[in-house]
């Protein structure tokens, strides 16, 4: 009896047990069941449903650092402006694709609809500007010139503007500084295109489709130190747009800020003075073709000897940089780069090519003093000099009797050097050369850095040519089946020369190493790689890279990271020879071709030692290209006119008016440091105040500087 109530516990805790499985069971079978009806029974509704979730990208464009010149000037910065762009791809959902809105926004922002349309549209192969050559996925912008009243309009009447914004946003600025443009220096920047999106994925600076990029100068050599990096915030949205959730966001990081070697006041005088050596030499007569010349382009470079700091470049016909902002309309589109352009956005500074003429000629001496020649010996300089039958002439058909080689390149005597490049042609075996050649006179040219790029920290520089035995062979193949061609042809002189061409095109001829000789022919330059050598006389023997970089500054200003000069090798030239080259160069400005701009026109070369070459180079079917190369001990300029006469006379004022304002030289000589745009690079800088900024002294002597540089210095006639 004792043991029936513990029997009767036991009972019921087993039967508590048994409820507990059967509610467990029931529990698991119910939750079973309702995954296989999401899962099964519904699972592709909820996977459309989940599809239609998605990630949201937010980009905050990165400010872009600023260019500067070397006071700190700017030459491109941001400033903030009223941007009213379109979403192509909202447009695109609409019936119509967006063209009732585009109307609407076309009346807002008094453009006319075509224009609007035209701007949202893509580019390719067939479209021409404008048009949009970024990611088409990214906003376009239509203006960045709208009104505030124009701004508000859109966004209070934002159900008529579906896909239009109107937004502040930080645009690229070139203020020109003293009326310096400093367009193809400083280039230009556009939005990303989905191709360069692509190719940048895998690299250290991915792009964003938001992204502008440089496309040309500096904008371009440094353009992922300026850009930064834009901001993105990822919001995890449904298929209706509602915000579910933020994922991981990366903040914008502002480019660094880029100080250059430029100084806008010097690039101002520069720009302003190439412009008005162009415009005279328009005025001029050209007796060889009976009519004025034409004075189509030019270029010059002044460059900081120890360094190779450029301290300005120009280049004509130039252009506003400020026309690729916020898109370029289709007519300043073909007024840039349409056939009758000129083609203003070519850097003749670094792209331009033309024959050096007789500013050419201290690569010739230095090739006839390691020929052999001694440079203080006594060579004749006739009128004229004879070559297989064919007279070549001096400028003007003038002698000079016995002279040394300085003072062939004081008065620019041709003959001189036809006589020793002729003489080296013939130790080198004449028509039936040897197997191993000295051509002293293009292996010296190759030495001085010719024929290829000088380094300068811009895009698209080009090498040049120096027209020697192997450049010859590969001519000749390439064109020999037209020469060959051709010459089956009648007996016309033209199909005679292709005759010759095509049996023996591939030969160095006496005639070619000859008119070589003085920079004519097939040998071409730019203008940067002149300023390099000659800076390279100036210093000693050293070739700098050219340089516009000085330092990037970090975004907060607290990090100066400095762009240091840099080599690229040594004048192939004894010290010897060097110091004669430098002395004769002297002599050319105070008694050669080029002292009635500077020995006979009141400068004062006991204070301020000038150097110069002038040279006069023939171009086929065009009129004489005028080069001007110059220095003192501290800068190097030269300066270029294609179609312009003769070196001295076109170039020669130009470039005397430059050096007043660096030097604060006045019109009879006198030198006033306090004027002076530059100091000596040996002398102390000029002193700043707390802000970094120059005196308000010197800034009124500036002013007074540039007046005095434009009104020019005295001319006392012409010689070649």
């Amino acid at each position: 009896m004792s043991n029936l109530p513990e029997t009767g516990r036991s009972h019921r805790v087993n039967i508590r047990l048994i409820a507990i499985q059967i509610l467990v069971m029931s529990l698991l079978l119910t939750l079973g069941g309702r995954l296989w009806y999401l899962q099964v029974r519904n699972g592709d509704e909820y996977q459309k449903e989940a599809a239609g979730n998605h990630v949201q990208q937010v980009v905050q464009p990165a400010t872009r650092g600023a260019i500067l010149d070397a006071r700190g000037v700017p030459i491109a910065d941001n400033e903030t402006r009223l941007v009213v762009s379109a979403s192509r791809t909202e447009l695109m959902k609409m019936d119509d694709e967006g063209k009732a809105v585009l109307n609407r926004l076309a009346g807002v922002l008094d453009m006319s609809p075509r224009t609007v349309r035209e701007k949202v549209r893509l580019c390719d192969a067939k479209t021409p500007q404008p048009c949009w050559n970024g990611s088409p996925y990214q906003p376009i912008p239509v203006t960045d010139e709208a009104t505030t009243q124009q701004a508000l309009q859109i966004r209070e009447r934002a159900e008529d503007f579906p896909g239009v914004t109107a937004e502040p946003t930080a645009v690229r600025r070139y203020p020109a500084p003293y009326g310096a443009a400093s367009s193809q220096l400083l280039g230009y920047i556009s939005p990303v295109t989905d191709e360069e999106i692509r190719k940048a994925e895998d690299t250290d600076s991915p792009f964003l489709s938001s992204d502008e990029i440089g496309r040309s100068g500096l904008e371009r050599s440094y353009d992922s130190k300026l850009r930064g990096s834009s901001g993105v915030t990822r919001y995890e949205v449904d298929n209706l747009g509602r915000v579910m959730g933020r994922a991981k966001s990366d903040k914008a990081k502002p480019g660094s800020s880029l100080v250059t070697s430029i100084d806008s006041r010097v690039q101002a005088v520069t720009e302003q003075e190439l412009e008005t050596a162009m415009q005279n030499a328009r005025k001029e007569h050209d007796r060889n073709t009976n009519r004025n010349y034409k004075a189509d382009a030019g270029a010059a470079v002044v460059m900081e000897n120890k360094t190779g700091r450029v301290i300005s470049m120009a280049s004509k016909p130039g252009y506003d940089p400020n026309a690729w902002v916020g898109g370029i309309s289709g007519k300043e589109y073909t007024r840039l780069t349409g056939k009758k352009s000129n083609y203003p956005l070519l850097n003749r500074s670094i792209q331009g090519l033309s024959a050096p003429g007789s500013v050419f000629k201290v690569i010739s001496t230095a090739a006839a003093v390691k020929a052999g020649n001694g440079f203080d010996e006594d060579y004749n300089c006739p009128s004229s000099y004879n070559v297989g039958g064919q007279t070549f002439k001096n400028f003007e058909s003038e002698g000079h009797g016995s002279i040394t080689l300085g003072g062939a390149l004081e008065v620019s005597c041709d003959t001189v050097f036809y006589d020793l490049a002729y003489k080296q042609w013939l130790k080198d075996g004449g028509n039936n050369p040897k197997k191993h050649t000295k051509d002293w006179f293009y292996k010296i040219a190759h030495k001085f850095g010719l024929g290829d790029e000088t380094g300068v920290d811009l895009p698209n520089e080009v090498t040049g040519r120096v027209p020697d035995r192997q450049w010859k062979k590969d001519y000749w193949k390439a064109n020999k089946d037209a020469w060959c061609k051709q010459a089956k042809g009648a007996d016309s002189y033209a199909d005679k020369i292709a005759k010759e061409n095509c049996v023996s095109g591939m030969k160095m001829r006496a005639g070619d190493s000859v008119n070589y000789s003085i920079g004519q022919g097939d040998t071409l330059v730019t203008p940067i790689q002149m300023a390099t050598i000659y800076a390279a006389i100036a210093n000693g023997g050293t070739m700098y890279d050219p340089t516009l970089g000085k330092a990037f500054i970090s975004p907060d200003g607290r990090d100066v990271e400095d762009i240091e000069p840099k080599s690229h090798g040594k004048l192939p030239v004894s010290k010897k020879t060097l110091k004669n080259m430098d002395r004769a160069l002297a002599g050319v400005a105070e008694r050669g071709t080029a002292a009635w701009r500077f020995g006979q026109a009141g400068w004062p070369q006991d204070k301020i030692k000038m150097h110069a070459k002038t040279g006069t180079a023939e171009v086929a079917g065009k009129q004489t290209t005028s080069w001007f190369a110059t220095y003192t001990k501290d800068y190097t300029i030269v300066m270029t006119i294609s179609q312009g006469g003769t070196g001295s006379g076109a170039s020669g004022p130009a470039v005397r008016n430059i050096y007043n304002a660096m030097y604060g030289v006045g019109s009879k000589g006198e030198v006033d440091r306090d004027a002076a745009m530059l100091p000596s690079p040996e002398e102390d800088l000029p002193t700043l105040d707390k802000h970094g900024n120059i005196s308000a002294r010197q800034d009124e002597d500036f002013k007074k500087r540039a007046e005095r540089a434009s009104a020019g210095a005295p001319d006392a006639g012409a010689t070649g």
